[in-house]
């Protein structure tokens, strides 16, 4: 998975792009950015809500259960001194799913990809390249 970034506005507004894809990434207004899109630190949140949601879909359909709408809310504190990072993760499944088919959901959502890198061991591979600048 490979995803690139480069600057297109005149503060800190970025064009992410992935496979075929481009969104945009930014800081809001009080953190001097043009609020042009998330900013990065969302997008974490967004990861992890999107994968959470996504496997429990995949994980019902397999099963041939019909889950309805289902919603994954995430809340994310980054970790400050003395403390780690912190994500409030809210389920949101229609009141009349089976209970074994809830507690069933409750242990797949921890299985997303997302959730198993955020909770297990990260490596980081750093290099810089030196480039000619874009015009």
């Amino acid at each position: 998975m490979k995803a690139s970034v480069r600057r297109t506005g005149s503060t800190f507004k970025h064009t992410v792009q992935v496979r075929d894809h481009q969104l945009t990434v930014d800081e809001p207004l009080e953190s001097g950015g043009e609020d042009a899109g998330p900013d990065p630190q969302e997008l974490l949140a967004v990861s992890l809500a999107s994968c959470t949601a996504i496997t429990m879909e995949m994980y019902a359909a397999r099963k041939g259960w019909d889950i309805g709408k289902v919603e994954v809310e995430v809340q994310y504190s980054p970790a400050e001194r003395g403390s780690p990072t912190k994500f409030e993760i809210v389920l949101r499944l229609p009141e009349d799913l089976p209970e074994d088919q809830v507690q069933r959901l409750q242990v797949i959502a921890a299985k997303c990809p997302v959730h198993r890198t955020l909770d297990g061991e990260v490596m980081f591979n750093e290099r810089i390249e030196r480039v000619q600048p874009v015009v």
